[in-house]
């Protein structure tokens, strides 16, 4: 509060009249907090404290006491005096303070809401890890459930918790975590119970805060004390959203109500709960089959429900993505974001190694990169970023993954880019030229190198970015020869003016007549976009 210091210290040396801005934090509160004030500042009385554009005018001995509002989200006033001066030339002083008392709160504001983002951000890159860890490690449903609902509660500040899935049998939901309340027996919660939040929530897909009296059921007892945070348990699928249960939290530690803040995170990871149970039961249902080669199969599938669809971008850029897999889990990977300003972030990377290692830190480097392609305007930031909050588990498991992102411009005309060890990423112009986005570092995990970011012009419905794969131009034929990357650039070149999704086509022909029926030793991942 320095700089309203000083601003209220000159009006002071300008009028002779201490000055001080008080304000309430929120409505309902009366005491008064001191914003900033001069050194013989008084506190106004209660009943000085006038609402709208009116103003308190206090006649001393000592001089006038001066009350007026400041307009603004939060209720402040500035309080002034005692002054030996008259009210008329105090009121040509406070029409230039006052606009600028009111644009410094509003300013602090939103200071504080932008701490309270980042904070919140920062909250869920760590509940990513921690969820993630469990992923790769989880057998048992409930042993994963009550893992994520300790992390859950301890970053909410819960003190009773519980998850529930659905169970299709009995068309009802049933506990398979809690925290506190254990001495109540918990019960079935049936789809279709009028009075449950639970149910409610699950029915309808949207999470709510219910305040403390509000939808009370007899079934919800054992895991709700005043007011609860309820928000589903989503499975995103090919065809669409998939609820799988509910997260429950309510009786906070600290006493306050659940905010929009809270829900906003509690939903934010509710998809990556959804991922530890239907990883869990995948788990599960092969180990009592005894069937690895399914379990293998069923945890690619899993996999590849994290990729995104290309319509995500429609209609700024037209996007074909491709990934055929290989018999293994891996680590290949594409995402697309839309961005500010009608741009299009486009990345595509490749983990090194296959298995479940490999595919854990696929699905935490999208996670991750979600994150960060949202914070920042810089490709070569986003990708540092990415590598802060993946650093430590690619150096536990002496893995790296090549990586570049691009962010495609088209209202300016530019598109930037930072390639951190991949070699196969080009332009191709509307006149058939062909350039390669070369890298400016090692992949992601060999070096502690720093990114940089390039540009180069992009030529708006002409240029058409290409982006695969080693398993593209590693794919061998029946002599054992690699197709390398020239026919694929050949392909595309002459294709050029087709629609991404039958230039893509035409590479996944060229491969088929390659290798006939050489089954791939890597998985097959390919971009194309035009924009």
């Amino acid at each position: 509060m320095s700089e309203l210091g000083e601003v209220l210290a000159a009006f002071h040396e300008a009028t002779g009249c201490d000055a001080a801005v008080w304000r309430r934090d929120d409505a309902a509160s009366t005491s008064l907090k001191l914003v900033a004030g001069t050194a013989g500042a008084q506190r106004p009385e209660a009943q000085w404290l006038p609402e709208g554009d009116e103003a308190h005018d206090e006649l001393s001995e000592r001089g006038r006491m001066l009350v007026v509002p400041i307009g603004g989200p939060r209720t402040a006033w500035v309080a002034l005096g005692p002054c030996r001066i008259e009210r008329g030339e105090l009121d040509r002083y406070l029409k230039f303070l006052r606009p600028v008392l009111a644009q410094f709160l509003q300013n602090t504001l939103e200071v504080e809401h932008a701490a309270n983002e980042l904070a919140e951000r920062y909250e869920e890159i760590n509940l990513l890890y921690s969820i993630s860890e469990i992923l790769g490690r989880t057998v048992s449903l409930e042993e994963g459930a009550a893992t994520i609902l300790k992390e859950v509660s301890e970053t909410v500040g819960a003190h009773l918790g519980a998850i529930l899935v659905h169970d299709a049998t009995t068309a009802s939901l049933q506990v398979i975590a809690r925290i506190g309340g254990e001495s109540i027996p918990a019960t079935p919660i049936g789809l279709d119970d009028p009075c449950s939040v639970s149910a409610h929530v699950f029915r309808t897909l949207h999470s709510i805060i219910v305040d403390d009296g509000e939808m009370m059921c007899d079934a919800e007892r054992g895991f709700r004390r005043g007011a609860m945070l309820t928000v589903p348990i989503l499975w995103t699928a090919q065809d669409g959203s998939k609820p799988l249960g509910i997260v429950n939290l309510s009786d906070r530690r600290s006493g306050q109500a659940f905010t929009a803040g809270d829900q906003k995170l509690v939903t934010a990871i509710a998809s990556q709960i959804g991922a530890a149970i239907q990883n869990a039961r995948l788990v599960r249902q092969s180990l009592d089959q005894q069937r690895m080669q399914q379990e293998m199969q069923l945890a690619h599938d899993l996999q590849m429900k994290l990729l995104p669809d290309a319509a995500h971008v429609a209609p700024e850029a037209t996007v074909a993505a491709l990934v055929v897999p290989a018999e293994d889990v891996g680590g290949d990977f594409y995402n697309l974001y839309r961005l500010s300003q009608h741009r299009i972030g486009v990345m595509i990377g490749d983990v090194s190694g296959h298995g479940y290692q490999a595919a854990l830190i696929m699905a935490l480097t999208m996670s991750a990169s979600a994150i960060h392609a949202q914070g920042t305007d810089d490709p070569a930031e986003m990708l540092r970023r990415l590598y802060v909050s993946v650093k430590e588990e690619l150096n536990t498991t002496e893995m790296f993954v090549s990586a570049l992102y691009a962010v495609v411009d088209r209202e300016n005309g530019v598109l930037r880019y930072g390639n951190m060890g991949h070699p196969h990423a080009f332009v191709v112009s509307r006149n058939g030229d062909v350039d390669r986005l070369v890298a400016g570092g090692p992949p992601l995990g060999m070096l502690d190198q720093a990114p940089e970011s390039s540009q180069r012009p992009w030529d708006v419905d002409g240029d058409v970015l290409l982006l695969f794969t080693d398993g593209i131009a590693d794919a061998r034929n029946r002599e054992g020869k690699r197709l390398d990357e020239a026919p694929v650039l050949d392909v595309v070149r002459r294709h050029r003016a087709e629609t991404p999704a039958q230039i893509a086509s035409r590479v996944f022909e060229l491969l088929d007549a390659y290798t006939e029926d050489i089954a791939a030793k890597d998985d097959l991942t390919l971009v194309v976009l035009k924009s």
